[in-house]
């Protein structure tokens, strides 16, 4: 069993002290799964350093015990940790691209954790090696073991940290975020592998993530975290059936699907508090739409539900007594009700007949040479990433690019946007507004860039550390909007900021002192700064949770009916594609195998291909699906 009490973890910053965790208790018991859910900034990847007391500069464990199998970790001199970590306690990080080191092959950081934590050796751990790479999907496991991580997809880095995080043979895994990155088919593949190893080994597994569906499939018990505190504690049967603080059941009522296409998802008002200050009341009071007087002023407990039992309890004023507990359930869900009448719209994107096509894509090929040894007399061999794709997008529409990580989706997209120059051979015709994008050159090339914007997958490798968020948005603008002077350029910044869900106190603020999700929206203000006709979106919302990505989904569906905006959208994400996407194109092998409207694909998919995507996709199934009363 690994048990942690009480924790509280303080770090020093240029705002004061902040508690990102504050008197937070869990027990994690092994041959089960434990979800720690909550909005990004909660703390929950604070949680998984202190656990293996990696906590960055500045931070400390205030107070709080954690025992594993009877040992006290907290209690352990440095020296003794190395044999916890990735022995006793493995641990999977939220983003591999920071995480791998870029100067080593990542079989040479496989087989660092095999023979520090096993009895394994040389060519056997290199063996070892190899054999876990196939187990987490990599394809030709024994030649990409010698890559290097650039060399790696973000999904294929993910899965080497997931390979790492094992190969060590932990008692307890803590997974933050471990299959975001992940296509629908690779993550259900590490899902069936972690559930075996569960079996065979009695895995505990402390399972971070955003992403419900996964919670559903995975989990054995829920823990809801918001600002530094666990505020719902139960079994996951019973968390999605009713969820009973109000926070929970917000977070339910955001996730994107086929139902909800018609209104705007309901997404939670402001942001995470900050977490320098002293709280004399509820720390989700502000936010809540259930909030009364006393929520202001006194703090709650967290304590069983009375009509549930002890196994589900709840940090919440509002559950005095069973009554209360439904009283507070059907008047939200009333109020919910209401408030989705008097918002619902048409849906996003619905254009006239025969209206212009924006982009157009005939033929597309992409080819990046492969590399071959030294005074080799063979010639230079290509791989053909992209193979004779070809679309066409109106303006106001979304296209949605669904498919397995590697199969070109992302290709497709840096050839548009014309970052492939010079890396690949580019083949076919791409039309943007009529123009051809492959023979644009200089200011033709940037008036173009100013028409079509990007929101790449990896928020923290696209944003440079160095600078603050108000340079990080005015570069794009001083680039492509001249015209605007200093004022226009502020009040522009201000409001992408406002708009998703950071507010203009961010503007001095470095990427590195963000959380992941965070990064990604101020990557999201950055593309939409220079006010485009046609966004790609790779994979913008993998690494935000589920009440950002309702905000992040509100947004992109209101600019897009009051600006006609076009979005070439690329996500693993089916909910998401039910939700925003007009039509769907199914990519496999750098084809488009399967392409319709939204409606026709999603529900009658004629390739076995297609069907496996849907089929491998985490979904919030009837029977876990919240009931309210009403």
């Amino acid at each position: 069993m690994l048990h942690l009490d009480q924790l509280q973890v303080s770090l020093d910053s240029e705002a004061g002290t902040l508690r990102p965790i504050d008197g937070l208790s869990l027990t994690l018991k092994r041959g089960e799964t434990l979800a720690l859910v909550g909005e990004s900034g909660s703390g929950k990847s604070m949680t998984a350093l202190a656990l293996m007391r990696l906590l960055p500069q500045g931070g400390r464990i205030s107070q709080g015990r954690l025992s594993v199998d009877g040992l006290d970790v907290f209690a352990q001199p440095e020296w003794q940790m190395r044999a916890l970590r990735g022995g006793r306690m493995g641990l999977i990080f939220q983003e591999p691209a920071t995480s791998l080191n870029p100067v080593l092959r990542v079989g040479a950081q496989i087989v660092e954790a095999i023979e520090a934590h096993t009895a394994l050796r040389g060519s056997a751990a290199r063996a070892r090696a190899i054999e876990w790479l196939a187990r987490v999907g990599i394809p030709e496991p024994a030649r990409r073991v010698d890559d290097y991580p650039f060399q790696l997809s973000g999904g294929q880095k993910q899965r080497v940290m997931i390979a790492m995080a094992l190969a060590g043979e932990p008692d307890y895994l803590i997974a933050d975020e471990p299959t975001t990155a992940l296509d629908v088919t690779v993550q259900a593949q590490i899902l069936a592998l972690l559930k075996d190893l569960q079996r065979e080994r009695g895995l505990g597994i402390l399972l971070i993530t955003h992403d419900l569906g996964v919670v559903a499939q995975m989990a054995h018990q829920v823990a809801l975290m918001y600002a530094g505190q666990i505020v719902e504690m139960a079994p996951a049967a019973k968390f999605f059936a009713s969820p009973k603080h109000p926070y929970g059941r917000l977070l339910l009522q955001a996730l994107p699907g086929a139902k909800r296409r018609e209104a705007p998802l309901a997404a939670i008002a402001g942001t995470v508090p900050p977490l320098w200050q002293v709280f004399q009341g509820c720390r989700f009071a502000a936010r809540c739409d259930r909030a009364q007087p006393n929520c202001q002023t006194s703090i709650p407990a967290l304590k069983p539900v009375s009509a549930e039992g002890a196994d589900h309890q709840v940090r919440c004023l509002l559950y005095g007594s069973p009554s209360a507990a439904a009283n507070v359930l059907g008047a939200a869900l009333n109020s919910r009700g209401a408030a989705e009448a008097s918002t619902r719209t048409a849906p996003a994107g619905e254009t006239g007949q025969g209206a212009p096509q924006l982009l157009q894509v005939k033929a597309l090929s992409v080819q990046y040479p492969l590399r071959r040894a030294l005074f080799s007399k063979s010639k230079l061999s290509v791989f053909k990433a992209v193979d004779g794709v070809s679309f066409s997008l109106e303006a106001g529409r979304t296209l949605a690019l669904v498919g397995e990580s590697g199969c070109g989706k992302s290709s497709v997209a840096k050839a548009l946007l014309q970052l492939l120059r010079g890396k690949a051979l580019m083949q076919g015709q791409a039309l943007l507004e009529g123009q051809e994008l492959f023979a644009l050159q200089g200011a033709q090339l940037l008036q173009a860039r100013r028409v079509m914007q990007i929101v790449f997958q990896d928020p923290f490798a696209s944003l440079n550390p160095r600078m603050r968020v108000q340079e990080l948005l005015e570069e794009g603008l001083l680039a492509l909007r001249s015209d605007w002077d200093a004022s226009a350029r502020m009040r522009k910044m201000r409001q992408l900021l406002e708009q998703v869900g950071l507010g203009a106190s961010a503007l001095q603020r470095l990427p590195h002192e963000f959380s992941g999700g965070q990064r990604q929206r101020i990557a999201i203000a950055r593309a939409l700064s220079v006010e485009p006709r046609l966004i790609v979106c790779d994979e913008p919302t993998s690494a935000l949770d589920v009440s950002v990505q309702a905000q992040i989904l509100n947004l992109l569906k209101a600019l897009q009916a009051e600006q006609g905006l076009a979005y070439l959208f690329i996500t693993h994400n089916i909910g998401v594609v039910e939700y925003l996407a007009d039509d769907v194109a199914v990519m496999q092998g750098g084809r488009i195998v399967e392409a319709g409207s939204c409606e026709a694909v999603l529900a009658s998919p004629r390739k076995t291909y297609t069907q496996a995507l849907l089929s491998a996709a985490p979904r919030l199934r009837p029977a876990t699906e919240p009931r309210l009363p009403g």
